[in-house]
């Protein structure tokens, strides 16, 4: 990718585009190599189409990598036991190149070996640079540039000095560990607009992208910022900015991550942390109210309420299944807290000059914290003034670090690649966001907060009560699951869910699904309807109910097949349904939270029933931590 040429954001910053892969070091007392290769199964969210591993030998730096995921590289590393107390390993989602060994990571030069998460987005003038001045490329990668260009800068310079002076030639997004024949018991990380944390140990240390991969062996972890640049040595670390000056960061204890680390008896990682949801959603409002009150625990938010009170619009910024979230959040911040509210693919914010300013607050939803798109957005609307809310499941992440002030959804690991558990939290997070701001200005009175806030504790039971009745949505997932298109219809705050549940449909099933309004469908839609095509209506009571009743009588009178999912009460009215699911009544923005939970193990079981990895899908990423 060339420099920026004009297509930039208001902010100045130029348009990236790039991957998301795990990366991580270790320098201890165990065998490194284990170590690394035990972290990068716990970052294989993070990407999952090559990966390797590289440690000190005798006789320099030995390289081990393939395509394809972390079993096939273990075959590979333990062809025989390697034996070394220092290493670096990756786990790729390929961008530049196609998957294959000879793109796979790390990347080598004569001097240096390297791995990489991020972008260098003016790799080819670089690449152009050192071509000229004899050196050799073997891959299609950006990537190694940066290993010929230390190595270059190393011929003269000590290794600290030539990392520090090849990362000011580059520009892009990145997270680097990297090791040096000359120096094999030294390791260099450093980070500017893409994760990279420090794990700190009893006589070991620890770089990777996020704390997954190293959080079985120690909980101590420093965040680092950008352009901080580590060296690490069995002795201990040094902490340097990218001019060589030394600064202090604050480690910190984070909580224990052990219950999301591994599949725990389930099949896959997504369907056990669709049944976790329960003790997620618990998890997510432990602390955050007061029932007898019936009141949300303002200082959760950490913002101030004559500030709120002050806002005159609120804007979401989020990407994906957070975008739906967001969506759906906005008829409850509206219609519950009577407050406006736009929302943007985050994506795209900065580069529509959006209206925001001092008086507005601009809340970002994100799973990982480290979403490009996202921070990039939320950077945008503090340049411009506003006051910035970070949704953020991740401890320390970028965009928690960053904004004004940070709820965590406390959903715990979420290791499948199609969100599940974070998505209905995230909903939760925005109820009560709604609920408090509501009470701030005054919208709802404190009899119908606390029935709302009662009704909220009594969700986690109905998701059970869901979860129960699996059996029933495997047998539509085998009526279902040879289809080639699907359609995904639902009106109000049920229209977010029903593009939430095409997503993940076509995430981990590859089947074509779109979701859409319900009263679109004549709009257009209908004209996909046929026998081989499903339609999956969201009903719920009230005001547009006989809307969507009438929409699945149309699809019944061309053929098509109907599959409605809708409260208990509700579904008795709907006569013409081929495959119907019932969920708990609840009140309207609530069950949104529940219907999502049907939708997810539909496209679980359609999905498995197809062959389909679902855990680890073609093409997909957790996140994407640069454009």
């Amino acid at each position: 990718m060339s420099a920026a040429t004009g297509n930039e954001p208001a902010g100045g910053e130029p348009l990236k585009r790039g991957n998301m892969c795990g990366i991580i070091g270790y320098i201890g007392r165990d065998d490194a190599v284990d170590v690394v290769v035990e972290g990068l199964r716990h970052l294989e969210y993070r990407g999952y189409d090559s990966a390797g591993v590289a440690f000190p030998t005798g006789g320099g730096i030995e390289v081990r990598r393939c395509k394809g995921k972390i079993k096939d590289l273990e075959a590979i590393v333990y062809a025989d036991k390697p034996v070394a107390n220092v290493a670096i390993g990756h786990t790729r989602w390929a961008t530049h190149g196609v998957p294959s060994e000879y793109n796979a990571h790390p990347h080598s030069s004569d001097n240096i070996v390297l791995v990489h998460n991020g972008i260098i987005e003016n790799y080819l003038e670089l690449k152009e640079e050192l071509t000229g001045a004899g050196y050799r490329f073997t891959s299609e990668t950006d990537t190694e540039v940066l290993c010929h260009l230390i190595d270059r800068y190393s011929r003269e310079h000590s290794f600290e000095e030539a990392v520090m002076m090849a990362l000011k030639d580059a520009r892009g997004a990145y997270a680097i560990l990297v090791l040096s024949v000359s120096e094999p018991q030294k390791m260099i990380g450093v980070r500017k607009d893409s994760p990279l944390v420090l794990g700190i140990g009893e006589g070991e240390f620890f770089l990777a992208s996020d704390v997954p991969a190293f959080h079985t062996r120690t909980r101590r972890v420093v965040f680092l910022e950008d352009n901080d640049m580590v060296v690490l040595s069995p002795g201990g670390y040094r902490i340097m900015d990218l001019g060589g000056n030394e600064i202090e960061r604050k480690a910190e204890m984070i909580p224990p991550m052990a219950a999301g680390a591994d599949r725990g008896g389930y099949k896959h990682y997504m369907l056990k942390e669709i049944h976790e949801q329960p003790r997620a959603l618990s998890d997510t409002l432990r602390g955050r109210i007061f029932p007898e009150r019936g009141e949300v625990n303002m200082s959760e938010f950490r913002l101030d309420e004559d500030v709120l009170r002050g806002i005159d619009r609120i804007f979401i910024g989020a990407c994906g299944t957070s975008w739906h979230a967001a969506l759906a959040g906005k008829y409850m911040i509206e219609q519950i807290a009577r407050t406006p509210v736009e929302v943007d693919l985050a994506s795209e914010f900065r580069y529509r000059g959006p209206l925001i300013g001092a008086n507005d607050l601009f809340i970002a939803i994100t799973q990982s914290g480290e979403t490009a798109d996202t921070l990039a957005a939320q950077r945008e609307a503090k340049r411009r003034g506003a006051l910035t809310l970070s949704i953020c499941n991740a401890l320390g992440a970028s965009s928690a670090r960053e904004a004004d002030a940070v709820f965590y959804t406390h959903s715990g690991p979420e290791i499948g690649v199609a969100s599940t558990k974070a998505f209905t939290a995230q909903l939760f997070s925005l109820y009560l966001f709604a609920l408090m701001m509501a009470k701030v200005r005054g919208s709802i009175d404190g009899r119908e907060a606390a029935g709302m806030i009662a009704e909220l504790m009594r969700v986690p039971d109905k998701i059970e009560k869901i979860i129960s009745n699996e059996d029933a949505i495997v047998s539509v997932a085998k009526e279902l699951f040879k289809a080639r298109d699907f359609l995904y219809l639902g009106r109000g705050i049920l229209h977010p869910i029903a593009l939430e549940g095409a997503l993940k449909l076509k995430e981990i099933s590859y089947i074509h699904a779109e979701g859409y309004p319900a009263g679109e469908m004549k709009h257009g839609p209908i004209a996909l309807i046929d026998e081989d095509v499903p339609v999956v209506f969201l009903v719920q009571g009230g005001l547009l109910k006989e809307k969507v009743l009438s929409n699945i009588a149309e699809v019944k009178a061309r053929g098509g097949r109907a599959v409605v999912v809708a409260g208990e009460g509700v579904l008795g009215e709907v006569g013409q349904a081929d495959y119907a699911i019932g969920i708990p009544e609840t009140n309207p923005y609530l069950e949104a939270v529940l219907m999502a939970v049907p939708l997810q193990l539909l496209a679980y079981h359609i999905g498995v029933l197809r062959g389909c990895d679902v855990d680890q899908p073609r093409n997909l990423a957790k996140s994407v931590t640069v454009e």
